[in-house]
């Protein structure tokens, strides 16, 4: 596991991290701009399925950050690039966004609703009875049942609502079936984001704020890990977990390095 001073590729996540409520959080602008200026090899990870790199680029764009859609990893890439490894150019159906409809065609799936390799369910606003159904019978006749990402609720203005976890337990219950889960904290998410970028997990950090997700993957995943306090953890979240990150730092401003400043004398 790298020490700061070895770190020579960075994962970090973007709700908390880098934005809160589609504004820049302070320090993230100048920490992209400097792996830019260094060419240090980065991605920006979210376990949201919705919206594909290029729509979540454009988001953070109108939030002042500028994040190329080749820098962003979301759970949906993740669980397509694990399924083409699974079973290339295989077949599914799918309860979710462009997000992940997007990932799996550009990875050469075929949607179906008959007979398909996998039920991949992922990230909706859109949940729907008859789709849920169709899930279930699928997974009752044998598709492999797969889940983007294990989030039980999604925030919105007026409170939480249920995502995909949520859902994932609906057909569980139903099925008896447990799916395999791709997104954080199963490390393979930050496996297959190593490989995108061609990092090695020696050398390679990761920045969340979450314990029971960005934290414990990164562990596991052997990387150097950062929690800031800019998301939802504070020191008395970070009490509840048997382990710890490697630095806690109050926000990603204080990553950026400073240019030394030059005297008149």
């Amino acid at each position: 596991m790298a020490k700061r001073e070895e770190v020579e590729a960075w994962l970090t996540d973007m709700d908390g991290v880098l934005v809160h409520e589609n504004h820049a959080l302070p320090g993230a602008a100048d920490l992209l701009q400097q792996w830019e200026d260094a060419g240090t090899p980065y991605l920006v990870l979210t376990n949201n399925s919705i919206f594909t790199a290029r729509d979540l680029s454009a988001r953070l764009r109108s939030s002042g950050l500028n994040v190329p859609e080749e820098r962003i990893w979301t759970s949906a890439l993740a669980t397509a690039d694990f399924l083409r490894q699974q079973v290339p150019g295989g077949s599914a159906f799918v309860i979710g966004e462009a997000g992940i409809l997007t990932a799996l065609h550009e990875a050469g799936f075929i949607m179906t609703e008959t007979d398909p390799d996998f039920v991949v369910v992922g990230e909706t606003r859109n949940y729907s009875f008859d789709a849920i159904t169709k899930a279930i019978r699928l997974i009752g006749a044998g598709a492999r049942f797969i889940v983007t990402n294990p989030d039980a609720t999604g925030p919105s203005a007026d409170g939480p609502l249920p995502a995909t976890g949520a859902i994932a337990a609906l057909i569980t219950k139903a099925t008896g079936k447990e799916p395999y889960v791709v997104g954080k904290p199963n490390p393979m998410m930050f496996r297959s984001a190593l490989n995108t970028i061609g990092a090695h997990s020696e050398h390679t950090a990761m920045i969340g704020d979450r314990m029971d997700t960005d934290i414990v993957a990164g562990i596991e995943a052997g990387l150097h890990t950062v929690l800031v306090l800019t998301g939802i953890s504070d020191q008395r979240e970070i009490e509840k977990y048997p382990f710890r990150p490697d630095e806690i730092l109050d926000g990603v401003f204080e990553l950026v390095e400073r240019e030394p400043v030059e005297s008149d004398l």
